[in-house]
């Protein structure tokens, strides 16, 4: 009877043990693996992993993780000479695979969320155009056009839509008319516009927009997604 107390007592001490190396390994790896984590096209301001799954170890041993969590804040992309930012990136990534020496991971699939605040979507329009939330899912897009030399400032509520995995488009519902022609154009150019976030990890695509009080909420889904280059 002793013998089982004492054997039942080292399996407990060695199960902590085992969990206690388990848990350093995991805080290990995500260090390593957001030091690592390369954007193309662009940068981010900061990179946070968090690995699922336990035991780590044995995941490790396999080359083969669970799932993998990232968030990357203040994401910068660039396009077409223009800089697009993106606030934060929120991704759940899935069956990861562990490349040769641990130095590239891909995921067999991954979905997640990005945000694009009115303030960046404001950086990233022509100039002296700002864009504000317009509710019920609208937005809200301000411009000042010049006509017979005569400055005229226009405020419309656009719709905004995908139009591929890397591009969105924000176009104006309805434009209020002067009984000019040509007005509608002229302020089409400022308030019409599209924005390319081509910075995303390899493989993430734009899904789904929603126009939120906070900005975009865009849905990204994606396949073989890539968390180095």
């Amino acid at each position: 009877m002793r013998a089982l107390r004492i054997l039942l007592v080292l399996v407990v001490v060695l199960g902590g043990l085992f969990i206690a190396v388990d848990r350093v390994a995991v805080h290990f790896a995500e260090s390593e693996a957001e030091d690592r984590v390369t954007i193309s096209g662009g940068s981010a301001g900061s990179t946070d992993i968090s690995i699922k799954g336990f035991p780590f170890l044995t995941q490790l041993a396999g080359s083969q993780l669970d799932r993998v969590d990232v968030s990357l804040t203040g994401m910068n992309t660039s396009a077409a000479g223009r800089t697009t930012r993106v606030s934060e990136v929120r991704a759940q990534l899935h069956d990861v695979k562990l490349g040769s020496g641990y130095r590239s991971a891909t995921a067999a699939r991954a979905t997640g969320t990005a945000l694009v605040t009115y303030e960046d979507l404001t950086a990233a329009a022509s100039d002296g155009v700002v864009v504000e939330y317009g509710g019920n899912g609208k937005a809200k897009v301000t411009g000042t056009v010049e006509i017979l030399g005569r400055p005229i400032s226009r405020s419309v509520l656009s719709t905004v839509t995908r139009l591929d995995g890397h591009t969105i488009k924000v176009r104006a519902d309805q434009v209020p008319g002067e009984g000019l022609p040509g007005v509608e154009e002229l302020v089409r150019k400022k308030t019409d516009f599209e924005g390319d976030i081509d910075g995303l990890p390899k493989g993430l695509e734009l899904r789904k927009i929603e126009v939120t009080e906070k900005g975009l909420e865009i849905q990204v889904t994606g396949s073989d997604v890539s968390l180095t280059g």
